[in-house]
């Protein structure tokens, strides 16, 4: 089987490191064309032995890029389209249709109640959405609440099929050498409490309420936001005013699989963390709170489908705060954990229950069942060949193995 994935950009952010990930674990060769950006993911895709070609998409509305995209599909002669975001998406779908694709799925990573990918959800966009679902055979939503929500906006149920987000959970088991080895690093305090907070830093995930909880806790409680965005010098504006900009450490993005970047990656990160807050009322899976979870941390949380899916005791540290709680509600909630004292750094079976090869296996099944329903298709120009549908491989859900308690 060969498939080629169409994706918006290639930046460090939550779909474009899924995609990563998932291509490393999937037995299909795959190959990758980016609207726009070939950042950061595109330069760990072709190290990983992916091609990777860069569209050079001008806008919204660039036309053009249409015709070229439709070009790639035919002359590589892929069996399947799967498309990640909203505008690749639309084009993808598109393209693949006028190249004589019909098994088309798209990943729907980013829908909330109000906004996708951080615009409005006005009647127009979701016209068009839902115009361009047509096109392809499946959606696959990262969440049952995600699913939940594509039906709400008319997509049938039969076209709808949920296959959660993953992890690798090996590379966020806690290592308490690393916590040591990144805090020294960090130049935190033996004795510093550190919260941690990981995400995009724009206005949507509501970081700066972090900020503000900072200031209402002891001087040896301590702020790591991890990530980027345009939202960061506004932060530290905040945290100046507020008088916690000497407890604010900003790393910068951190990818969740290696890239070879300097400094410490995200799960040495997560290791030195002694909980993880995340304020946004609004997430589609809540990717952070799973690999905090891997790593044993204790979780507070505005919105996480991911455990809010689940029974409470697949996840019994991991606890809603009001998704309207401000700067009060959220210190109050990292006072209550750390009152709790340090616990086993262990991963609850919520974690194990996103293994990526799990969702791999499951995304598989999708791919499986795309190419059934068209088995006699053709790309227009190419040789006459057999599609090979894979078996999908079989991941159990392992048990939990014990690890050591944090050393704070």
């Amino acid at each position: 089987m060969r498939a080629l994935h169409v994706i918006t950009g290639l930046g460090v952010g939550g779909a474009e490191q899924q995609l990563r990930l998932l291509l490393r674990h999937l037995p299909v060769d795959s190959d990758v064309v980016t609207l726009t950006n070939p950042g950061p993911v595109a330069d760990g895709l072709r190290a990983d032995g992916v091609r990777v070609v860069h569209l050079g998409m001008a806008g919204n509305r660039d036309l053009g890029a249409l015709p070229r995209l439709v070009r790639i599909v035919r002359e590589g002669g892929y069996d399947l389209v799967h498309t990640h975001l909203y505008r690749a998406c639309l084009y993808g779908r598109l393209a693949a249709r006028l190249a004589g694709v019909r098994a088309i799925v798209a990943t729907e990573h980013s829908l909330g109640d109000s906004q996708m990918e951080g615009r409005p959800l006005t009647p127009g966009v979701r016209a068009l959405y839902l115009a361009g679902e047509r096109l392809g055979r499946t959606t696959v939503a990262v969440s049952p609440t995600v699913a939940d929500r594509l039906k709400r906006w008319g997509v049938p149920a039969p076209r709808i099929e949920v296959v959660p987000n993953g992890i690798d959970l090996e590379r966020f088991r806690f290592d308490p050498w690393a916590r040591l080895r990144t805090r020294q690093r960090l130049g935190l305090p033996d004795t510093a409490y550190v919260v941690g907070g990981i995400g995009r830093l724009t206005a949507a995930k509501r970081f700066d309420v972090l900020v503000r909880a900072l200031a209402r806790l002891p001087g040896d409680h301590w702020l790591l936001l991890v990530g980027g965005g345009p939202e960061e010098n506004v932060l530290r504006r905040t945290a100046h005013e507020a008088g916690v900009a000497d407890r604010v450490l900003f790393t910068g993005e951190r990818p969740s699989v290696p890239d070879g970047s300097p400094g410490p990656g995200l799960p040495s990160l997560v290791s030195a963390m002694d909980m993880l807050a995340s304020p946004s009322p609004e997430e589609s899976f809540g990717l952070a709170v799973v690999e905090a979870l891997a790593s044993g941390l204790p979780v507070r949380y505005a919105s996480c489908p991911a455990v809010e899916d689940l029974p409470a005791r697949d996840a019994p540290d991991a606890r809603r705060v009001p998704r309207d709680a401000g700067p009060d509600g959220f210190a109050h909630a990292v006072a209550e954990v750390r009152a709790a004292g340090p616990r086993p750094r262990t991963a609850p079976a919520a974690a194990h229950r996103y293994d990526i090869a799990r969702s791999a296996a499951r995304l598989l099944d999708v791919y499986r069942a795309a190419l059934a329903a068209d088995p006699g298709r053709q790309v227009p120009g190419a040789p006459a060949r057999p599609v090979r549908i894979p078996a999908a491989p079989q991941a159990p859900i392992p048990s939990p193995s014990p690890q050591g308690a944090s050393p704070s």
